[in-house]
């Protein structure tokens, strides 16, 4: 962690740049470690206060929505490229996932565990989700500048990891988004479904095979898609275990050549690849498996999970599980494994192994009186709202 802040670092060597969504499933794996008994329930309040304090009274906001990038240290917005300066809406939607889940898990008469609930709710109520319809358009936009504006001009557009976004934006108490911009913007007037069938698997929305598998872990930390529906899909856990057997099929069938894929190791997503960083997916594949794929698709693909996860940990063994975990992502090729570890890769798998196992991050965030309103809203219809 950065000094100061308490947040989740971007990555295990980047100083104090701390992120924003990291740190929200930052934030669910510490609730996480304390139901686990890995820490006691004051040291992970102590954990959590002092990073909603700085969060609250420290860190920089634009219209009420962090920057991807934060000085842990300063709380300055860290530019994340030449016209990402400002506000990120999206990662600013992780954040606030996983803080809502904290004030759900904190939920003591306790004057410490009253005011974390209620500096989260002065983070969550602050955020003007409605003024990122860029005037009034029944879209939300993922980036604001303070000084170039609009220049991003990135619609948040499905299928993709951002489905939080418009819960949260419909969720909201303060500044609530109307379901025509949902439909219109999230689900591109009904353009989001996809209902062709690759490597024996229907693949109700999204892109050709899926895409990367982060699509189906980051918004499905906090919300449970067992039995959610709308007029979209069905049932959205139908829609993430059909990825995850494209990616668990693709492996298998491994139509590239790729050395060492196989029925335990599969999985494409974002991470870091000799050189640089990339999204990868059966479609944009290079050889490079992350362990978070597999892993954070438990939920869904329990058994062919559990195989990835013992090969990676009896078979690569410290090769590839080191001081922070399983290291961001490997190929047996070269062999090479990534120095480095990622919140963003980190996080779900601590987060989506317990969902597996108790359903509790689900049950927390769901369990939020605004969310049930929200997808409500949005026309979901789940047992669980």
């Amino acid at each position: 962690v950065a000094r100061g802040a308490a947040l989740a670092r971007e990555r295990s060597s980047s100083g104090d740049v701390v992120t924003s969504g990291g740190s929200g499933f930052g934030v669910m794996a510490i609730v996480t470690a304390i139901h686990r008994g890995f820490i006691s329930r004051a040291k992970g309040l102590a954990r959590l206060q002092t990073i909603v304090g700085f969060l609250r009274n420290t860190a920089q906001t634009h219209h009420g929505a962090f920057p991807h990038w934060l000085n842990g240290a300063t709380g300055a917005t860290v530019a994340f490229s030449a016209n990402d300066n400002g506000a990120d809406l999206v990662e600013t939607s992780y954040l606030i996932q996983g803080l809502l889940c904290a004030r759900q898990y904190f939920n003591g008469a306790g004057t410490d565990e009253a005011s974390l609930r209620a500096d989260i709710n002065a983070i969550w109520q602050r955020v003007e989700w409605s003024w990122f319809r860029k005037g009034g358009e029944n879209t939300l936009y993922w980036h604001w500048s303070p000084t170039v504006g609009w220049a991003m001009n990135m619609p948040v557009r499905g299928w993709n990891e951002a489905l939080i976004t418009y819960v949260l934006a419909a969720s909201s108490p303060t500044s609530p988004v109307p379901r025509a911009v949902y439909d219109n913007g999230w689900a591109a007037n009904g353009s989001i479904r996809n209902g062709q069938t690759y490597y024996g698997q229907q693949l109700p929305l999204g892109p050709s095979h899926g895409g990367p598998l982060f699509f189906a872990h980051y918004s499905f930390l906090g919300i449970n898609p067992d039995r959610l529906q709308d007029v979209y899909a069905t049932n959205y856990f139908n829609q993430n275990k059909a990825h995850s057997l494209i990616h668990y099929n693709y492996s298998i069938a491994n139509p590239q050549g790729h050395f060492g894929y196989s029925d335990s190791v599969w999985g494409l997503t974002a991470s870091d690849i000799p050189g640089g960083y990339a999204a990868s997916s059966p479609t944009s594949d290079i050889g490079v498996i992350a362990p978070t794929a597999a892993l954070s698709s438990f939920p869904y693909t329990p058994t062919e999970s559990m195989k990835a996860l013992k090969f990676y940990y009896y078979v690569l063994g410290d090769k590839l599980f080191k001081e922070y975990g399983f290291a961001d992502a490997f190929s047996l090729k070269e062999p090479w494994v990534a120095p480095s570890f990622l919140a963003i890769d980190q996080g779900p798998i601590i987060v989506m192994i317990e969902n597996h196992r108790t359903g509790l991050l689900w049950n927390l965030f769901m369990s939020a009186p605004e969310v049930k309103a929200g997808l409500t809203a949005l026309g979901f219809v789940s047992p669980h709202i």
